[in-house]
């Protein structure tokens, strides 16, 4: 499948929580230092995880991978949970709730009043929380041994994550569960970037998630590196470590993204998707002819030549010979599309930052292009010192950057990136990334302009209001008229609110206290503002006008809903491993 439609599809919201970065922006501070956050674990961790001890003293475990704090704990309330029904649910699914909701303010859009089909399309891991938590636990179930049927609980399954997504946030476009191991989630981009071409929603969220512990073993020649780290495209690599994570982004036709004043994050010019078949050594190794066609058929798509691409942000699962056939693949596909200089574009990948997030993987690599080409700077791949002498790099059109590089552009070339994911039994994704367009100067308006929050919770608005006064001070320069319209047209007014009407930055950051009683003064907009905070639904159209850009999300109440793993018996012996 490729981008046949014509239509190019703007990035327009992002979200993402992975392995030391619970933020877009932590990720991209972690990216441009360098900043290896693969967590190797203590034995004391290890043990308060449940590993057991035939697995902790196996010399071939690992115990590193890419940790994500926290994943016990869920905002339930916010998204209309019962503490019983939270804390049998999936950490996965609640984990892309939440980073859905935030991209969709990112992008400024609340899904409840948006105008037209909003999508979903997701992937996700094994639900190991329900094989090593759940399943046979008496804490959950008392039910016969052998009643398996009654041990399965509901909603449990990968194939509920978009269901699940859409029924919380109310969206009535495709839902779709997108499972292809390794490359799910960008191939859920793919798929969500068609929909949208193919006008069958007008907004789409898309997107991965997974939920693993470090019980991996490294065996030789197998998928699990020995010392923990990922060593893409490396002399030394022996396999990727993995991970926790979740990415989501949200996707809109580029001219609708336009016309509607939208903040474009970047823009998707073309993608493919493709299957290596039976061409390959087995079902787990990678194929050079079908990554081969699907980067080819990306680039056609996308009408770009191979020699215009500044970085590939690739799948290097740090396997010599799966690294191997990635890098020939991809210098057959630039050699065919016209590259002829050598070592010309930077080839990385995050799993060397991250680990391997399985199904998230492909979105957390779309994410890092994303910013790649927004911000200007090319991220240093780690842990490379001497290149893979099967793979040929020498000779090719790439080089892999260990430092951070600044990545110029103007008028006549804009920056463009591939992104190129490789799923566990050969379906491969690839997708062709641009800069965003330069966004027309808007001449400043004077107000009086209302700033209304609101919060499921007192606690959460009072968190809501310091968000704002911070990012008001750390962008002083920001059009407040854009900030006014970005929150009274596209955040949901929840039960506790708090509003205040000014006429520039510095009024807002003064008035912007949580521990005072908001006054919004004499005029219309001030009336609306008060009517707002009683709790009537205003039509502000005839008060704002801006465009919509990134603010800060909502500020998650997180409280632990959790049920913790059955104690290993001589029955179950394997419960904990």
């Amino acid at each position: 499948m490729s981008a046949v439609t014509g239509e190019e599809i703007a990035v327009i919201g992002l979200a993402c929580r992975l392995p030391g970065a619970p933020d877009v922006s932590a990720f991209w501070q972690n990216l441009v230092a360098g900043v290896d956050s693969v967590h190797d674990y203590t034995r004391e961790e290890l043990l308060e995880l449940g590993v057991g001890p035939g697995l902790l003293d196996d010399p071939a475990h690992v115990p590193a991978g890419g940790r994500l704090p926290g994943v016990e704990d869920f905002d339930a309330e916010f998204f209309g949970f019962g503490p019983g029904e939270a804390a049998l649910t999936d950490p996965q699914h609640r984990l892309f709730l939440e980073a859905g909701w935030t991209a969709l303010e990112d992008a400024g859009y609340d899904p409840g009043t948006y105008p037209g089909p909003v999508g979903v399309f997701g992937s996700a891991s094994v639900n190991r929380y329900f094989q090593f938590h759940l399943f046979g636990n008496p804490a959950v179930s008392r039910a016969d041994r052998d009643d398996w049927e009654g041990r399965l609980l509901e909603h449990q399954a990968a194939d509920y994550l978009p269901a699940q997504t859409a029924y919380r946030l109310g969206l009535s476009g495709p839902a779709l569960a997108v499972q292809s191991a390794c490359s799910g989630s960008l191939t859920a981009v793919c798929l969500a970037a068609q929909s949208l071409g193919d006008f069958r929603c007008d907004l789409a969220l898309a997107g991965g998630v997974s939920v693993t512990w470090p019980r991996y073993r490294h065996t030789v020649g197998g998928l699990v590196a020995r010392d923990g780290r990922c060593r893409s495209y490396d002399a030394s690599g022996t396999g990727a470590v993995y991970g926790s994570g979740v990415g989501v982004v949200v996707l809109k036709r580029l001219a609708d993204a336009e016309a509607d004043g939208d903040h474009v994050h970047a823009v998707l010019r073309g993608w493919a998707l493709s299957n290596d078949g039976a061409q390959r050594a087995g079902f787990a190794a990678p194929g050079l002819s079908g990554q081969t066609a699907a980067a080819a058929e990306a680039l056609a798509v996308a009408e770009v030549g191979a020699d215009e691409i500044g970085l590939v942000e690739g799948n290097g699962g740090g396997t010599g010979w799966g690294d191997a056939i990635e890098v020939q693949a991809l210098t057959r596909a630039w050699r065919a599309a016209g590259a002829q200089a050598t070592a010309a574009c930077a080839l990385g990948s995050v799993k060397t930052n991250v680990g391997h997030l399985d199904a998230a993987s492909g979105v957390a690599g779309l994410i890092k292009a994303v910013l790649a080409v927004r911000e200007g700077m090319i991220p240093a791949s780690l842990h490379f010192d001497k290149p893979n002498p099967e793979a040929g790099l020498e000779d090719s059109p790439f080089f892999v950057p260990t430092e951070t590089i600044a990545w110029p552009a103007d008028s006549a070339n804009l920056r463009l990136a591939a992104v190129c994911a490789a799923g566990l039994g050969g379906s491969n994704a690839h997708v062709i990334v641009e800069q965003p367009p330069a966004r027309p100067a808007a001449e400043r308006r004077p107000g009086p302009w209302p700033l209304p929050l609101s919060a499921a919770s007192p606690q959460a608005l009072a968190e809501q209001i310091e968000r704002l006064r911070t990012y008001l001070a750390d962008h002083p320069d920001v059009d407040l008229a854009d900030v006014s319209f970005t929150l009274a047209m596209g955040r949901r007014a929840l039960r506790h609110r708090f509003a205040v009407v000014c006429d520039d930055v510095a009024e807002a950051i003064a008035m912007l206290d949580p521990e005072s009683a908001p006054n919004p003064g004499p005029g219309t907009v001030a009336e609306l503002t008060r009517q707002w905070m009683l709790g009537t639904d205003v039509d502000w159209r005839g008060v704002v006008s801006g465009r919509r850009i990134p603010l800060p999300g909502y500020p998650f109440q997180r409280v632990r809903h959790w049920i913790d793993a059955p104690a290993a018996t001589a029955d179950r012996p394997g419960v904990n491993a």
